[in-house]
């Protein structure tokens, strides 16, 4: 079948690979987006920053501290959180109640200064970050051959975006945080700490992207201008899916990625904007988005 069409299979394959990684990053990320919308309704413009700092956190820590991949997965969320949580108290707590613009501007000039001060510090020359040893090689499927550290990444982030899916919508604490947001002042009657529980869920949001930086050291290099070439596709997920519906995000993300494999193969001129074509054609259809809630 594939000789009718002139494509070797293990072209083929192999880019349905690259496209199911890049869908797994785009998931993750636009998962914390959505998060940080559909919760909080401010549009993080600082998230691709947040991812490069995930990835730079883990770097430095195996450079300087001789911390492995592993305890990264751990150090470089947490680490990258908090500051998360720093730059919410200081700077996005005075704007939930203001114009969408003013977040997208504050968060857009706070990603400037970050990416700056990374690329004022280390160029903007790439490091590399080794692949763990137990996820070195791969296995031959006879149609193609799949690194072991490629087929971990899509897993992980399944994983990650299932747990947080279920965490937000199937528990008790999801519900306070949806209910937070609708109606602060009823859920601080019941004794809830409304103010923190912003604060800890858009560091949670910021860990998710940090921890998607990390998961992406081993295969882009890192370096500082790694976030700005990942954001606008990732906005451009979110809006397909829906703004602020954390299932849109997951799922666009992943099918985006297999559709941009896919244009490499048939028509690669168009890989770098297939996915904004969609954004254009959904927006028309649905303004809402694919899983999006009209107001």
């Amino acid at each position: 079948m594939f000789e009718l069409i002139g494509i070797p299979p293990q072209a083929l394959f192999g880019q349905l690979l690259l496209g199911l990684i890049n869908g797994a990053f785009y998931a993750v990320l636009s998962l914390g987006l959505a998060l940080i919308f559909g919760l909080l309704n401010v549009i993080n413009f600082t998230h691709g920053a947040q991812y490069m700092l995930g990835a730079y956190i883990a770097w430095l820590g195996m450079t300087y501290a001789g911390i492995n991949y592993w305890v990264s997965l751990l150090v470089a969320p947490l680490v990258a959180g908090a500051f998360g949580v720093v730059m919410e108290r200081l700077f996005l707590r005075w704007l939930y109640q203001l114009d969408h613009l003013y977040g997208l501007l504050l968060t857009f000039g706070l990603a400037l200064i970050i990416e700056g001060v990374f690329r004022n510090i280390y160029g903007i020359s790439g490091q590399s970050y080794p692949i763990p040893p137990i996820l070195t090689g791969g296995h031959n499927l006879g149609f193609m051959f799949l690194p072991n550290y490629r087929a971990w990444v899509v897993a992980a982030s399944l994983i990650i975006c299932l747990a947080t899916w279920l965490v937000i919508e199937k528990t008790k604490l999801g519900s306070y945080l949806r209910a937070g947001t609708e109606n602060p002042t009823l859920v601080q009657a019941f004794g809830i700490n409304v103010p923190r529980m912003i604060t800890l869920t858009y560091g949670f949001g910021v860990a998710l992207a940090a921890l998607a930086g990390v998961l992406a050291a081993p295969i882009y290099q890192v370096k500082p201008t790694m976030g700005a070439d990942m954001i606008i596709v990732v906005f451009a997920v979110v809006v397909i899916g829906g703004m602020g519906s954390i299932m849109g995000s997951v799922v666009t993300g992943f099918i985006l990625g297999i559709l941009e494999g896919l244009t490499k193969v048939f028509y690669p001129e168009a890989s770098n904007t297939v996915i904004f074509v969609v954004m254009a054609v959904v927006l028309l259809i649905k303004p809402a988005g694919l899983f999006g809630r009209a107001n």
